[in-house]
């Protein structure tokens, strides 16, 4: 199966992976964005878009990257990424579906107070661009595309990721890290994904 996470930056989708990750027994996180990084770095700065998303090898890549581990990997597959393009969207998501695999996808919504409050938390100011993107991916998750919507304003990562889990009908393990355990990975976590 694979678990897709949507929603817009600070939503709270790279935290809730891990935290799935940590509770569901064979599982492995699967994150496109280091395939646009790596375009991002490999191609002349002239063919560049602002947005690795519009490179259609990016899509193509993850597509393909997500076929092959689905055929060699009996696990869950966690994916944690903001597609707002029901396009783009398509071209992954509805492919994978289309060629009968298991996939569940979630978008995680807030409002835009909570988005700006928690890009402040992992240091990311107004004029940052995921701050610069809130109103457009607010705007575009809410359609009926991207459902199944999961509003997590009021929700800790833990309560998000059981949320996700009950709606899968999987019973995550027991969480018996200390809370000074749980804070360390989330911070480790936050830190690792700073791009």
């Amino acid at each position: 199966m694979i678990i897709w996470l949507n929603g817009a930056f600070g939503a709270g989708k790279t935290q809730t992976a891990y935290e799935l990750h940590r509770r569901i027994p064979n599982s492995f996180v699967f994150d496109p964005e280091n395939a646009g990084y790596y375009i991002r770095d490999n191609i002349p700065i002239e063919v560049a878009r602002s947005d690795f998303q519009e490179h259609s090898l990016w899509r193509t890549f993850n597509y393909e990257m997500l076929t092959y581990i689905t055929s060699k990997y009996e696990g869950t597959i966690i994916v944690p990424m903001t597609i707002t393009n029901p396009e783009y969207w398509d071209e992954i998501v509805g492919q994978l579906r289309r060629d009968g695999l298991s996939l569940r996808h979630f978008t995680l919504t807030v409002t835009k107070d909570t988005l700006i409050r928690r890009l402040r938390s992992r240091f990311e100011g107004k004029g940052s661009w995921a701050a610069q993107q809130i109103d457009r991916c607010v705007r575009d998750l809410a359609l009926e595309v991207f459902a199944e919507h999961v509003h997590t304003d009021h929700l800790t990562v833990p309560q998000t990721a059981e949320v996700i889990a009950s709606l899968l009908h999987i019973e995550l393990q027991p969480d018996g890290r200390s809370r000074i355990r749980k804070a360390a990975d989330r911070m480790i976590t936050q830190i690792k994904h700073i791009r």
